[in-house]
């Protein structure tokens, strides 16, 4: 049973189901209790806390009843519930055990301060912060029994808010700090700790002015309401604000996917060295070498160092055999395929060389020797197409591209394995007194291999260097007679693993074959579920519940057979590139290699179908299904090579929605059809509609909605058919979708899909004009949403709130709606949300005058656009950029991005957009005086408005006209038209701008 009080109360079953707790005094009572927790509350002061001075005549007994239906409603939700319930002297008591959000809460900040990295520490804030669904004990926060808890909570609450805008600051998020700041530092305007953060942000923002104000008007309060003086490091901020002091300057942090090591990497000064200076003067550069040589290492140390090279960001590939490259490295960089519109889908390969054309980043691809062909087409696109990308590859063969550079990687010789091995060695059994010859010879005797001398040095422990010594004789002898055609070294490495496993028991040996099925390593959940045996039935050599997998894993972990890493929700477990084929061989030589695949298929359709990627745990499923991803992509393949007909289809049906939310179109697109190879259903026939549509495929659309809508009856089908069309700009085919969908909804008493349904519908009367009924049903969405805590529906719904608040003049409260969207956008990683959220911050600046920070949002979300390939967010910046451009009065630069706009959309099928653009260039054609064009401009503009039948642009194309015409009369016609048109929105409008507002 899991228990939210951080927000309105939320009682829920393990497995997430909401438990409903009747009456509103049973529901006083387990807040009671929950906000003394562990504690015994007394009968006589639940009795006051529920009744107060109005008592029923038998209090005790009242208070017992209300116990009683408090534990039924536990009990009847999850079995054993009750139990959380215990009667203790002097009253109750709430169970400490019990699962709590504070509890989760409490433990992400813990670990974001003991964590270094900013990003790291950010991303754990960011989590912590992330499960506050509002005020704490919310409808219970003016009662007397929760007030200390709530002051507690809250104060936690900010300082986790101000550990999180730190950590974002020194990731150089200083603009998005400044934004989602202001409203705390207004509510909280004399705690200085905050205040000091917000200084800083403004003035790595180019805001000085605004700091220095900001910093009087803390000072003033200070004095007037504590009588005290700013802290000395606010005084100290001051004083470097004012000297301009180059410390304050931001930090240019690139982008990584980079892990921490676990242990440094040992002899490798000089290999590091020369690796730099390849990369410095070649582009591509691939480290070659047996397996177990120390290419992975070597790259990703040469890696580390030379980020600060690559403003763009440096990022690790791991090359599998089971997955399309193009969508695994366009998934490593977040490059999206969901900002392209109309017949404009490349195909993934394509957009990724478009989306790094101008970027300056480090591919470290690893592992190239399983896909040579593939990894050698890409990279030559790739350095084709982006002329300042690099490549550092690892390999057992060379890539074969033009303008590679090879880098053989030697085993490690002489004193630096000897280096290595006493490293390890000493790790392993610190106690050990290690004679370096006997180190030396063993070290000679392994070819000076890294994984050999790691995984020999975790026996010293038990045999001591020359029991070591001596045994590496034995297993010499007898193992290299087996694979005396493998190269030397390999036949080295081969002798050593074999070794290792044959001093594992059965059990050992079961769990580390098994785990060679993951592709990039696995969570204990799955290695339990894949490499168990079910039960664990007496007698077995296989390990059966999680005790003993966690057992059996540790023993692998400290002999360096298997790798911990750590994940998103833990520690993953994982095999070095060498063990693993060597396990693959083990598993086909028991003959379990199908079952154990076809187990690991079960699991990770379970794991999709387990997913709740609608509701508060969306944010938690998002990540963990982007780390297993190439599992996932693994279990697909295998089901559809194998003929799989039920895992295939349940997969891509349960993994549609995330991939439509991580915005890898085309990655779901190929993947349903590969399922469809076997059999489809109406679920994945929907789901594949849909996302063509998204992607492009306009031929005899019409027809494949309505054959889908047909065989699949389900509004949630209905309903993502119609989001389809919304997404692309065809509002009028998706409307009839949208309403069916909701009927069906409202019946069902789907509450997501209601919410959902209605978002979309809001967006439709906006774009009719009518405000009114965009804003009710948006504030209706936005509330379901919020109550049902999911995060993606609630950033939807802010995108036509803050258009209504703009159109009606609110420019303050759709700043505030924009600011939430990019805080909630910002939880997801919705990159093109968030860039065309930190757009309309840009054009609300532009509203209010304020042409240089418009300038700052706008370049802001060009860069984010480009960076995660997302074209369409790139145009809507580039259009906030002309607006302010005609503005300033710099009319080349407007009409250099108003062209560009302008032949996005014809291209893409926007003509519609096109009547803002049109009457832009038209103004910018009467500011220089040139007032025939003028005139055609706005005549074409008038001429796209009417067949969108938007009053908005029909007025702004009236306007446009009423200037360039010489005829008063004709003007003052022309604007009467324009304010009838205006007024018909009923809204009465803001024409400063004079764009519509989405």
């Amino acid at each position: 049973m899991r228990f939210g009080v951080l927000g309105p109360l939320d009682v829920r079953t393990a497995d997430g189901t909401p438990v409903r707790v009747p009456e509103r005094k049973v529901r006083v009572l387990l807040a009671d209790l929950l906000a003394h927790r562990g504690r015994p509350v007394s009968a006589d002061r639940l009795v006051a806390d529920l009744w107060g001075d109005d008592g029923p005549g038998n209090p005790l007994r009242a208070l017992h009843a209300k116990v009683s239906q408090l534990r039924r409603a536990l009990e009847e939700a999850e079995p054993g519930g009750r139990d959380l319930v215990e009667s203790r002297s002097p009253g109750y008591l709430l169970r400490a055990d019990a699962t709590v959000d504070t509890d989760r809460f409490a433990e992400l900040a813990a670990r974001a301060r003991e964590v270094a990295d900013p990003s790291a520490r950010a991303a754990l804030l960011a989590d912590a912060v992330s499960l506050w669904r509002g005020p704490a004990f919310a409808e219970f926060a003016d009662l007397d029994f929760t007030r200390s808890e709530v002051t507690r909570l809250e104060e936690l609450r900010l300082v986790a808010l101000e550990d999180l805008a730190r950590a974002r600051l020194d990731l150089g998020e200083h603009a998005a700090v400044v934004s989602e700041l202001a409203d705390l530092v207004a509510r909280h305007p004399l705690r200085e700790r905050l205040r000091a953060t917000h200084l800083r942000a403004l003035y790595r923002s180019g805001r000085q002015g605004e700091a220095l104000a900001g910093y009087d008007d803390l000072r003033r309060r200070l004095a007037d309401d504590l009588g005290v003086d700013p802290s000395p490091e606010l005084a100290d901020l001051h004083r470097a604000m004012l000297a301009q002091d180059p410390d304050l300057a931001p930090p240019v942090r690139p982008g990584t996917n980079l892990q921490n090591p676990l242990t440094p990497l040992v002899g490798r000064r000089r290999d590091v060295a020369e690796v730099r200076r390849l990369l410095a003067e070649h582009r591509l550069v691939t480290l070659t070498g047996p397996g177990g040589v120390g290419k992975t290492r070597l790259a990703v140390e040469t890696a580390r160092q030379v980020v600060d090279g690559f403003p763009d960001g440096v990022w690790v590939v791991e090359v599998s055999g089971s997955s399309a490259l193009p969508d695994v490295v366009a998934a490593v960089l977040g490059i999206r395929d969901d900002g392209t519109w109309g017949g404009q889908h490349l195909d993934t390969l394509d957009r990724l060389a478009n989306a790094l054309r101008d970027k300056r980043v480090l591919l470290v691809l690893d592992n190239c020797e399983q896909v040579l062909p593939d990894v050698a087409e890409l990279t030559a696109v790739v350095l084709r197409t982006a002329p300042h990308v690099r490549v550092l590859a690892t390999s057992r063969e060379p890539l074969a591209v033009a303008g590679e550079v090879r880098r053989p990687v030697a085993p490690l010789a002489g004193d630096a394995a000897v280096e290595l091995f006493v490293a390890r060695a000493t790790a392993a059994a610190p106690e050990s007194a290690l004679d370096l010859g006997a180190v030396a010879e063993v070290c000679r005797r392994l070819d000076g291999l890294p994984l050999a001398l790691e995984l020999a040095a975790t026996k010293v422990r038990a045999l001591g260097v020359h029991g070591v010594l001596a045994r590496l004789d034995d297993r010499f002898r007898v193992l290299a007679g087996g694979y005396r055609d493998a190269p030397p070294r390999q036949r080295t490495l081969r002798a050593v693993i074999d070794w290792s496993w044959e001093l594992l028991d059965d059990a050992s040996r079961v769990v580390l074959r098994r785990l060679a099925v993951h592709s990039e390593g696995c969570a204990f959940e799955a290695a339990e579920a894949v490499c168990g045996h079910p039960g664990g039935p007496s007698g077995s050599d296989e390990p059966g519940g999680p005790g003993d997998v966690l057992d059996v894993l540790t023993g692998l972990v400290d002999r360096s057979l298997v790798v911990v890493v750590e994940g998103p929700d833990g520690n993953r477990y994982r095999l070095l590139e060498s063990v693993s084929a060597y396990c693959v061989e083990r598993l086909r030589e028991a003959g379990e290699l199908d079952d154990v695949r076809r187990r690991h298929v079960e699991h990770y359709t379970g794991l999709a179908e387990r997913s709740r990627l609608r509701g508060p745990e969306q944010r938690e499923w998002l990540r963990r299904l982007d780390a297993e991803s190439a599992n996932l992509r693994g279990a697909l393949d295998h089901a559809v090579r194998h003929g799989l007909t039920s895992h295939a289809s349940r997969l891509v049906d349960a993994l549609a929605w995330y991939w439509v939310l991580r915005g890898r179109l085309g990655e779901a697109h190929r993947a349903l059809t590969a399922a469809h190879t076997l059999g489809r259903t109406a679920a994945t026939t929907a789901w594949q509609t849909g996302i063509g549509i998204m992607i492009g495929h306009g031929a005899d659309r019409a027809e494949r909605i309505a054959h889908a809508v047909r065989d699949c009856p389900d509004p949630h089908a209905t309903w993502f058919l119609g989001h389809a069309l919304c997404r692309i700009g065809d509002l009028t085919s998706a409307e009839g979708l949208i309403d069916r969908a909701l009927t069906g909804f409202a019946a069902a008493g789907d509450r997501w899909g209601a919410a959902a349904a209605l978002g979309d519908r809001a967006l439709q009367h906006f774009v009719r004009g009518d405000l009114e009924a965009a804003a009710r049903d948006g504030e209706r969405s936005a509330a379901l949403f919020r109550d049902l805590g999911d995060t993606w529906g609630q950033l939807r719904a802010t995108r036509p709130l803050a258009a209504v608040a703009e159109a009606f003049g609110d420019h303050d409260g759709a700043a505030d709606r924009l600011r939430t969207g990019l805080r909630l956008a910002d939880q997801l990683g919705l990159w093109p949300e968030v860039s065309d959220l930190t757009a309309g911050l840009g054009r609300i600046a532009l509203l209010a005058g304020d042409h240089a920070r418009a300038r700052e949002h706008h370049e802001r979300a060009l860069h984010l656009a480009a960076q995660h390939g997302f074209r369409a967010g790139e145009v809507n910046a580039r259009l906030g950029l002309a607006l302010g451009a005609r503005r300033e009065g710099d009319l080349d630069v407007a009409e250099e991005h108003l062209v560009v706009v302008a032949e996005w959309h014809d291209q893409v099928g926007l003509t519609g957009a096109n009547a803002l653009v049109l009457a832009e260039l038209g103004f910018v054609a009467e500011l220089r005086g040139d007032l025939a064009t003028a005139a055609a401009r706005h005549r074409e503009s008038y001429e796209v408005a009417s067949d969108t039948g938007d009053p908005r642009a029909l007025a702004l194309a009236l306007e446009g006209l009423a200037g360039a015409t010489t005829s008063p009369d004709v003007a003052a016609a022309l604007l009467g038209a324009a304010d009838a048109a205006r007024r018909s929105t009923t809204m009465g409008g803001d024409a400063s701008l004079g764009e519509p507002a989405c």
